[in-house]
């Protein structure tokens, strides 16, 4: 019998003006953004969002956090934000999400990352959270499936041409 490894130690931070070129540096891999558009994203969308999530924790306690390992590196990040469409998914819901960079798939990160976030999340006074991951995103869903979140709905869309799927996890905190 195997012995599950421990989780690993992460640390999270609201995202610094830094964070943005850091989550560039990370995130700039084919596999990493297989999900998320295909193509890296331009250094300005990462100062964008880094801003923003500021903004998220400053009003509402929580934000997509920078993720990093026990050594204090960047690695991604995690966290919730209000679901940032107002025509397709679970509008008005608080989405939890997470990416890694691709060195560090395959080490628990995400899942001992996405539990730390949930307990701020809850802390912050959130009741429920949704995440949305496209159905082929299967490493996404095994995450949600150990956080103990269940399918609650699918919704189809178009990425680079192609229909698609994405699920809707919903929990309850």
């Amino acid at each position: 019998m195997t012995t599950p490894l421990p989780a690993p130690v992460v640390q999270l931070r609201v995202p610094t003006d830094e964070d943005a070129l850091n989550w560039h540096r990370v995130f700039d891999n084919p596999e990493v953004m297989e999900f998320h558009g295909g193509t890296s994203a331009e250094l300005s969308v990462y100062e964008e969002l880094t801003a923003r999530q500021r903004r998220h924790d400053a009003e509402r306690g929580f934000c997509f956090w920078t993720l990093l390992d026990e050594d204090g590196e960047v690695i991604g990040f995690t966290g919730a934000q209000p679901w940032p469409h107002e025509s397709f998914g679970p509008v008005g819901e608080i989405e939890i999400g997470w990416r890694l960079g691709r060195a560090h798939w395959g080490r628990g990160y995400a899942t001992a990352a996405a539990r730390a976030a949930l307990e701020r999340v809850r802390a912050a006074g959130v009741g429920r959270v949704v995440a949305m991951v496209n159905a082929r995103n299967e490493r996404s869903v095994a995450v949600t499936r150990r956080l103990g979140m269940e399918l609650a709905e699918t919704y189809p869309f178009t990425s680079r041409g192609a229909e698609q799927q994405a699920h809707c996890f919903r929990l309850e905190l």
